[in-house]
């Protein structure tokens, strides 16, 4: 299974009054990774029916897990990867650590579901693009590659 990873900068303005990044800097460096990984697979700019028919999704849920705080500024990895692909939806998993070490700050998960552009309803992923994700797959629904 392949991962994505980025490297992100924590700044001063992202830590809280006891110099530890804030709790919602979390959830920002996780959205910021996952928005380079659909970047990574050419899902860049406004989002288009014509040309990527799967780039229009909504976030269903998201989970952060705080196992160890991010203390002061510097540097720290974020890693995505695909837990599970259904048949209209896409389970990311997050860990955000140290660049030198093998632990984790903060582990998390993200659900969004593909919608139909105008109506905002739930619909399949097209197959090209289950086939595209397929190796970033910890778990797939065999029934979403079928569609």
């Amino acid at each position: 299974m392949k991962f994505y990873e980025t490297i992100h900068d924590v700044y001063f303005d992202d830590l809280d009054a006891f110099q530890i990044l804030h709790n919602a800097r979390y959830l920002l460096l996780f959205e910021r990774t996952i928005g380079s990984f659909w970047s990574h697979f050419g899902f860049s700019g406004l989002p288009s029916s014509a040309t990527n028919p799967d780039h229009f999704q909504l976030v269903r849920y998201n989970e952060l897990d705080y196992l160890k705080p991010v203390i002061g500024i510097g540097q720290v990895r974020v890693r995505v990867w695909v837990e599970r692909l259904g048949r209209t939806s896409i389970t990311f998993r997050l860990r955000m650590s140290p660049l030198d070490e093998d632990m984790d700050y903060a582990t998390g998960r993200r659900v969004v579901v593909k919608v139909n552009p105008d109506t905002k309803k739930p619909e399949s992923w097209t197959k090209e693009f289950c086939e595209r994700i397929a190796p970033y797959v910890e778990n797939t629904d065999q029934t979403a590659v079928r569609a």
